[in-house]
């Protein structure tokens, strides 16, 4: 690796990329690393000799940055020499290696360095990754948990040697040039190159620290990567294995790994051996002989009497039946093995299959039974927790009728959001068929079990959850791609059951009327979960935003996207970063992904004005915490301006939206306020006032006439009084709009005459 030119800075992170066969990724694979927030690097991308468009995508690359440098080879040499190739130009402080298939996360570069800082530049730094299939699915790596941060900042393998059980790859690590000089390391030919030298490199470093951040996305193809390519070269794994091994016995201080990394090699070797993908059917026994003869030559008799790594009883048989040589008893153990699982499987399929059908009896025998009047059941959001309108009528109703009894049927983990007196019914229990089977009352946000038989009685109240932009039910016939699903009848047979449909505004009543068609009632009361947007004072409003750690003195924005139907994968619509930086310190993001993409890793950066409220269980809380909210074409909108708060339209996608879903209206020509189609608009709005001018007041004030008719904070009062206590007429009555006071905001809006006229691209 050539030093670095006198008086030239050093750049802080060299990254890798070979590249071969891989034109149709290359790009993108390039631009996540020239994209990354943090920008001191070199990217020297190698040109593996590639018979396709490879060379020249790097070339038009080298020639728009300068951070770029092209290296082309004149043979086709393996991913190996190609990264040796890289190397041998590399001046960063630190290396990284990135196939030319893969990508780097947003922001993976900007965590290294605040890692590599806080761990005082070990060795090596190991993080985590992600496999993206084909299918648009990312998995994160099993293995995760080795990387917890907990303890001292930076260590030596001995300290953690459960590392060992990571992925034994190049690319999830960075790895400190000048340790990398000083070892001599580089790269062999062949197949699974990144043996030799990862190795080595984690068993020789005087530190190593952990990041517990997926920095990589690891593309795994239909065809043409190595692990679905069969080929003899796989055989290259005990070469790799051997120089590992020459490297232990040159190293004697390193003599105590040769137990645990033999165990990873047996490992390794039973992976390859018993994928398909892999060994062409010629090759197999040889395998399994080289296998045999490898693991006898480097085998440490006894090893250690508690290794870092500890097999399980399977384990040990396979690994002891390979080394041996009994490949046909190796077989028929592999096979026992998999019909011990199958059985496992059909056992458990049996078992479930006893128990469905006695919980089946067992719900018709209490159908049997009489009803429970005081009995009301509730649920929200597919078992979720206490939320939405179902939680604001449950309140009221014990408040008004303490008499009745209340359950709510949510899966165990969110139990802890229910309050005291109401008792939680887990799914598909006894206790849940028994509860439906004899409750006077049942309200959902959503829809009960398709198994449900309303009896006789049986009330049924369907309260929604949220004003219909996007289309629904029928009206999605002719668009099967946005449907969650194509039964159409079951979705009509589920409403035939409702006694009462909730509605927030004339345009709900008419949509659902048309697109979910039956005999219910539609109650045109409000919505309950608004309710405290009337009620709640600036005392309230100023303890949320400090238990969020909203900053005194600061604007807070919220901002909800809803999810998207022609995309599997979680969008990032928004660089919060950039976003912040331009705003400046006056200005916090409440973040809150879609309940669609809940359990998904953010790729955003830690920042201290950034709060990632997706997991905060009330929606409510937030909205009366903001001062305003940006959102594209969620629901939510619909709610807020019933707090007479600014709203900002961000629609970078309305094309592709409304193309996939559909919508009832076009949003831009009535938006509840003004609209960004680009970040860059998105910026300006809030830089220059925009978001609080008059223009969005009057928008404002024209979205709230139309759509907030009946949110003034006593809609719970009115479901309560009419559906469970009978009384006829709506109580109280409706407060017009004018004579409505929403909860005040933090603290009053500054209304400074704008510096900058308004752009008449941001209005309709």
């Amino acid at each position: 690796m050539p030093a670095p030119t006198p008086g030239c800075a050093v750049p802080r992170f060299s990254v890798i990329v070979p590249a071969y066969k891989v034109q149709a990724y290359l790009q993108e694979s390039l631009d996540s690393v020239l994209s990354q927030s943090y920008p001191d690097l070199e990217l020297i991308a190698v040109d593996d000799a590639s018979p396709d468009a490879c060379g020249s995508i790097i070339d038009e690359y080298a020639a728009r940055d300068p951070r770029v440098t092209a290296v082309h080879l004149a043979h086709n040499l393996g991913p190996g020499p190609a990264r040796n190739a890289g190397l041998a130009r590399a001046t960063g402080d630190y290396l990284l290696f990135l196939d030319g298939d893969d990508t780097l996360t947003p922001g993976a570069l900007q965590a290294v360095t605040d890692r590599l800082k806080a761990t005082g530049s070990p060795d090596v730094l190991v993080y985590d990754h992600a496999r993206t299939s084909w299918t648009g699915e990312t998995v994160r790596d099993r293995s995760a948990h080795r990387l917890c941060e907990d303890g001292p900042a930076s260590f030596r393998l001995a300290d953690r040697p459960g590392l060992l059980g990571m992925p034994m790859a190049a690319g999830n690590k960075a790895y400190r040039r000048e340790y990398a000089e000083r070892e001599g390391l580089e790269f062999p030919p062949g197949f699974y190159a990144d043996i030799p030298w990862t190795y080595p490199a984690l068993l020789a470093a005087e530190s190593v620290a952990v990041l517990d951040r997926v920095c990589v996305h690891y593309r795994r193809r239909r065809t043409g990567s190595i692990t679905t390519t069969p080929s003899r070269r796989h055989l290259d794994v005990f070469d790799q294995y051997d120089r590992v091994f020459g490297h232990l016995a040159a190293r004697p201080e390193l003599d105590r790994w040769r137990p645990a990394v033999h165990r990873r090699m047996a490992e390794h070797f039973c992976a390859v051996y018993a994928d398909p993908r892999r060994l062409p059917r010629a090759a197999r026994a040889e395998f399994f002989a080289r296998a045999s003869a490898l693991l006898r030559r480097h085998r440490v008799p006894g090893g250690p009497a508690s290794p870092p790594l500890p097999p399980s009883r399977t384990d040990r048989l396979r690994h002891a039946l390979m080394r041996l040589g009994a490949r046909h008893a190796y077989g028929l153990a592999s096979g026992v093995r998999a019909g011990a699982l199958a059985a496992g499987r059909a056992g458990s399929a049996l078992g479930r299959g006893l128990r469905e059908s006695a919980l089946r009896l067992h719900y018709r025998v209490q159908r049997l039974l009489p009803l429970r009047p005081e009995l009301a059941v509730f649920s929200a959001y597919w078992h979720g927790g206490y939320a939405c309108n179902p939680a604001a009528i449950e309140a009221k109703l014990r408040e008004l009728a303490p008499r009745m009894r209340t359950a709510w049927i949510c899966d165990p983990r969110h139990a802890a959001t229910l309050p005291p007196g109401t008792t939680p019914l887990r799914p598909a229990s006894a206790a849940y068929w028994s509860a439906l089977a004899r409750a006077g009352y049942l309200t959902t946000n959503v829809n009960f079990d398709r198994a449900l038989v309303k009896r006789p009685g049986q009330v049924l109240l369907q309260t929604q959850h949220g004003t219909p932009l996007k289309r629904v039910g029928l009206d999605l016939q002719d668009r099967p791609a946005a449907t969650p699903t194509t039964d159409f009848e079951g979705l009509l047979r589920g409403a035939d059951q409702w006694d009462y449909l909730l509605s927030s505004n004339r345009h709900s009543t008419l949509v659902w009327e048309r697109a979910v068609p039956a005999s219910y009632t539609t109650l045109e009361y409000g919505y309950p979960r608004n309710d405290p947007f009337h009620r709640a004072g600036q005392e309230e409003v100023l303890a949320l935003r400090e238990r969020l750690g909203i900053a005194p003195g600061t604007t807070a924005i919220l901002y909800a996207p809803t999810h998207r139907d022609y995309r599997r994968s979680r969008p990032e619509h928004l660089d919060f970063e950039r976003v912040l930086r331009d705003l400046g310190p006056r200005f916090t993001i409440l973040a809150r992904t879609h309940l669609t993409y809940a359990g998904t890793e953010s790729v955003h950066d830690p920042h201290p004005r950034l709060l990632d409220v997706s997991a905060h269980p009330s929606v409510e809380e937030l909205c009366l915490a903001s001062d305003a909210l940006v959102t594209d074409y969620s629901s939510l909108m619909f709610d807020y301006a019933s707090l007479d708060r600014p709203i900002v339209i961000h629609a970078d996608d309305w094309e592709a939206y409304e193309a996939a879903r559909g919508t009832y209206f076009d949003l831009r020509s009535c938006p509840p306020g003004a609209i960004a189609r680009t970040e860059d608009e998105l910026v300006d709005i809030f830089a220059t006032g925009h978001w609080q001018g008059s223009r969005s007041a009057q928008l404002r004030t024209a979205f709230r006439a139309r759509f907030c008719s009946y949110d003034d904070g006593h809609a719970a009062e009115r479901v309560v009084r009419h559906v469970f206590l009978g009384q006829s007429t709506p109580v109280p009555a409706i407060t017009p709009l004018e004579d409505r006071r929403p909860a005040p905001p933090a603290s009053a809006p500054d209304l400074t005459p704008l510096s900058a006229g308004l752009r008449a691209d941001l209005w309709p």
